[in-house]
């Protein structure tokens, strides 16, 4: 039985050294994950495992092994050849900025996120590049315009009827737009309805006028003039119905005491007076619910 590869035995200044060039994590990505391999075989880690936390193959590591117990810490860093640095190619660079935009747990990664030092170690480690350090990723990825954005959250509706809603919706738009010549029974004016409140009546603090504060105000000065802020609202608060028309670019609102079914069905009523009867119209409410009122009432 062939024996287990497993690094030489190594002094408290080689340890120490090995997790400086660990902890740092800046210079090249070879050298930092040579150095995590021979820590990690140090500490007792079978050359399988290693390579399991090092998305590497064995053999790889192996070879980082044996190369150190020979050459000790010259074998850590990569060995360059003088001259211009290596440009990558235009494939390379396509394949960093497909991986660099996917999720890292499509690949069967354990975190979401990618971060430089991971991206730049994976690439290594599938071998997309030979070598790439965290400064030269960033600028290869923001000259293919990609940068590290928040990430935005979104959702999908329930609604069994959503896609052909969306389409009618969006077909409405468009004989809206110009796009598409309405057919026969199709409206020719589209209106975009919402509804607002309870709107309340807010003191805006403004501006004045009037002398410093701090330590040296005069203590004897008059106090600065304020606004009152209003608590009670003794006259109730009020509902805005609005609606936009789209071919005249007019926004068309009622505002309400309540926002009720009645209240909802008199601006509709309201919007249909705007055009000759023969001209067919259409509403569309946007985030505002139709109160209960079937549809084709008070049409």
């Amino acid at each position: 039985m062939a024996e287990r590869v497993r690094v030489r035995e190594i002094d408290d200044d080689e340890g120490r050294r090995l997790l400086r060039i660990i902890r740092r994590g800046t210079g090249s990505v070879v050298t930092w994950r040579r150095a995590q391999m021979v820590l990690l075989s140090a500490q007792g880690m079978p050359v399988v495992k290693i390579a399991e936390v090092s998305f590497t193959s064995d053999d790889r590591v192996r070879d980082v092994i044996h190369n150190f117990n020979t050459d000790g810490f010259d074998s850590l860093y990569p060995k360059y050849k003088g001259g211009r640095p290596r440009t990558f190619t235009l494939p390379e660079r396509r394949e960093i900025k497909k991986i660099a935009k996917s999720k890292p747990t499509e690949h069967d990664l354990p975190f979401s996120t990618w971060s430089l030092s991971k991206l730049a170690d994976f690439l290594v480690a599938e071998g997309v590049v030979d070598d790439i350090s965290h400064e030269g990723l960033r600028i290869l990825l923001r000259e293919e315009g990609v940068s590290f954005q928040r990430l935005k959250t979104w959702k999908t509706s329930r609604d069994p009827d959503y896609a052909a809603r969306k389409a009618r919706v969006e077909h409405l738009y468009a004989i809206a737009d110009g796009e598409v010549l309405p057919e026969e029974g199709e409206p020719e004016v589209i209106f975009c309805m919402d509804e607002f409140g309870p709107l309340n009546l807010m003191p805006h603090p403004g501006k004045q006028w009037a002398e410093r504060g701090g330590k040296g105000k005069d203590p004897d000065r008059e106090p600065r003039r304020r606004r009152r802020a209003t608590y009670n609202r003794y006259g109730g608060v009020r509902h805005l119905f609005a609606a936009l028309d789209l071919a005249r670019d007019k926004l068309y609102g009622h505002i309400k005491l309540v926002k009720r079914r009645t209240q909802f069905l008199e601006f509709c009523r309201y919007l249909r007076t705007l055009y000759p009867p023969t001209v067919r119209i259409a509403i569309i409410c946007d985030n505002c619910e139709d109160h209960g009122v079937p549809q084709g009432a008070g049409a």
